[in-house]
């Protein structure tokens, strides 16, 4: 009965897809829900930002604070910037991803804007899985060809191509052909492994089409997974295995939210950090030193606020989500200033 409740949850969790939208009035207070970033696409699918480096770099020239402000927001900004120097370079970074990527996206944004300088674009579609992002997969995909990974790294000529996937184990999307991890996990290895080596190449294809210099991939590791840990474990295994391969880069963001003696034991809450400490929004349950990573209702994603059946950033301030993407953004800014 526990394993049947927990599949139900997380299938459910993924079918209506990644974060939902309670109210807020943008990133992390109550009211309205936030408005899309510049350059969104109208389908709803995704929310991809392109565009949002260049309006906050004008903002600035004029003196203005763009969007995010002086408060510290979803998933901290400026107030409290590191202290480490930044890289005189803008770089500019594309996220990629399923239903987790979708509700990271726009506090990673704000955290490459401020700690690295990025220039940055996201297209996450919930549900997906690396091979939605193929070039050829045609009607089977998720993704539309114009958010294609390599269609738009041919656009972009992005430095960083920071790919975070979970790693879509039941077939949700057509263009795993039925492959699932409960019903062949070989093939379901083998073809994971396949499509990693096949979006590498074509993303390496593309920038020597474009006349660009190949950008560095990242490649984001997974927390725990609460009912299959070993599969996990094989998926930030083949991550490794495959930047190791190609000369790319690992961000073991999953650690971040993780037991710091158990990495691949799921747990929904964990001792507040200092940075949670210093930002009560942050550690949920000061009184106990502990902060929630997960809702009780949804053990897959890091978004505190219910889902719902739109896809859409995560309205509040959630805990996981933070985690992740400094975890993400401190890789990013260790190649940048070695």
């Amino acid at each position: 009965m526990r394993k049947a409740w927990w599949v139900g949850v997380l299938l459910g969790a993924l079918l209506v897809g990644g974060c939902g939208d309670p109210g807020s009035d943008g990133e992390g207070g109550q009211g309205a829900p936030p408005a899309p970033a510049p350059g969104d696409p109208t389908d709803g699918a995704s929310q991809t930002t392109r565009g949002r480096a260049e309006a906050d770099r004008g903002a600035r020239a004029k003196g203005d604070e763009p969007r995010g402000g002086k408060r510290d927001q979803a998933g901290g900004g400026r107030k409290n910037a590191p202290t480490a120097p930044r890289p005189t370079t803008r770089p500019k970074v594309l996220y990629l991803g399923d239903s987790l990527a979708m509700e990271n996206q726009r506090v990673l944004g704000t955290l490459l804007r401020d700690q690295v300088g990025a220039r940055y674009t996201s297209a996450p579609y919930s549900g997906t899985t690396l091979c939605d992002y193929l070039e050829g997969t045609g009607k089977d995909s998720l993704v539309p060809d114009r958010h294609k990974a390599a269609t738009l790294v041919r656009e972009l000529r992005p430095d960083y191509v920071v790919l975070q996937f979970w790693g879509n184990a039941w077939g949700y999307t057509p263009c795993m052909e039925g492959i699932t991890y409960d019903k062949a996990r070989g093939r379901y290895f083998s073809r994971y492994a396949a499509d990693a080596r096949r979006l590498t190449g074509q993303i390496t294809d593309a920038a020597r089409e474009a006349g660009g210099k190949r950008p560095k991939v990242v490649w984001v590791s997974q927390g725990p997974d609460p009912m299959t840990p070993d599969r996990v474990r094989r998926v930030n295994a083949l991550y490794r295995q495959q930047a190791a391969a190609t000369g790319d880069l690992v961000s073991d963001a999953g650690r971040s939210v993780s037991p710091a003696a158990a990495r691949h034991t799921w747990v929904e809450k964990l001792p507040c950090t200092a940075y949670e400490r210093a930002h009560r929004a942050y550690c949920t349950e000061p009184e106990r030193d502990r902060t929630a990573l997960h809702r009780s209702d949804d053990p897959l994603h890091f978004c505190l606020a219910p889902t719902t059946a739109k896809s859409r950033p995560c309205p509040v301030r959630s805990p996981g989500i933070r985690r992740i993407t400094q975890a993400v953004a401190d890789t990013l800014r260790a190649h940048e200033t070695r």
